[in-house]
């Protein structure tokens, strides 16, 4: 009989990559989400039957141990950016990643994979970073064997990071930021799933991995080259600090008196917190290339997912391509 993984948050941005590839393995993946019926779209990675989603509640030791049963390895995957409810960045990054290594140690299953976050750390200012390292802190505890993974700002078609700002250009002709200077290492999606895999296969030796890309830029560079990408002239502003606290400050505010009916997904106090630090692999850290992994390139992959923010989207390539032609004549 094949082998079983069960990856929590498998049907998300990192997650369902995850699950395509194991599924290639020869693997069976359980796809543990909250709302399964949402994560049809899992289905289709493998055969009939080899890729299923079932519901999981991640706050909950029985929903959490119900769905590991009989598993070979686990995978978390489970994050959130902006604290909604109950899903807060302690109950689900913290709480929720210790209760997953616990309940795996219980049941016998000795490989684990985590995704957590480089910046990760217990004393950072952002609850975010913090809770983070708790995690790590909480699957180490009880699976000291674990793989930890820490990629930077991870882009890919499904992101929530380009095609955000890409589609803020359609509203004007400013782009606004918040710490355009920070630096970040942008790593694609597929290169950490293909960590991950390595992970559960045991084909990687257990500790923490920090995933950057091929390039270090400062967030307006990223942003200026997404303009390139996109075809569209704009100007990037990096607001000053108490603007930007001001934005945060308010769309916090919207959020809470609206009982989360608006969701901020604009900018938090929290996330500002996290910008003030740069988001590049450390010196010294295992890195993509101690798995044996050569990190893609954004210029490689962002005109794939991004050219629906042209102008005139996939027409702006055959205007390009006929001006070509008529040059050549």
């Amino acid at each position: 009989m094949s082998k079983l993984v069960t990856i929590y948050g498998g049907s998300g941005f990192v997650g369902r990559y995850i699950a395509r590839r194991m599924a290639k393995e020869g693997w069976r993946v359980r796809v543990a989400v909250r709302r399964p019926n949402e994560a049809m779209h899992v289905k289709p990675y493998g055969v009939p039957g080899q890729v299923e989603p079932v519901f999981c509640n991640i706050r909950d030791d029985a929903s959490v141990a119900a769905v590991m049963q009989g598993a070979d390895a686990v995978v978390n995957c489970v994050g959130v950016l902006n604290q909604v409810g109950k899903n807060t960045f302690s109950a689900v990054q913290a709480e929720g990643a210790e209760r997953i290594a616990r309940l795996a140690k219980a049941a016998g299953i000795d490989r684990m994979v985590h995704l957590s976050a480089i910046g990760a750390d217990a004393g950072a200012d952002s609850e975010y970073a913090r809770t983070k390292a708790k995690g790590e802190a909480g699957v180490l505890e009880h699976m000291p064997g674990a793989v930890i993974l820490r990629p930077s700002v991870i882009f890919g078609a499904e992101d929530e990071f380009f095609n955000r700002f890409a589609a803020m250009t359609r509203l004007g002709p400013v782009l606004p930021i918040a710490k355009g200077a920070t630096k970040f290492q942008p790593v694609y999606v597929d290169d950490v799933a293909q960590a991950a895999v390595k992970g559960v296969l045991g084909e990687a030796e257990a500790g923490v991995y920090e995933l950057g890309g091929a390039e270090v830029k400062t967030f307006a560079e990223l942003m200026n080259q997404m303009l390139d990408v996109i075809l569209r002239r704009r100007l990037v502003v990096s607001l000053p600090g108490f603007a930007a606290g001001l934005m945060a400050f308010g769309f916090d505010m919207a959020q809470t008196l609206s009982l989360g009916l608006f969701e901020n997904t604009l900018l938090t106090r929290d996330q500002l917190k996290n910008l003030k630090v740069d988001n590049v692999v450390a010196e010294g850290a295992k890195t993509l290339a101690d798995l044996g992994i050569r990190p893609v390139a954004m210029g490689a992959v962002l005109p794939d997912y991004l050219w629906k923010f042209r102008p005139n989207g996939q027409y702006d390539e055959l205007t390009a391509s006929a001006s070509n032609l008529r040059g050549d004549i």
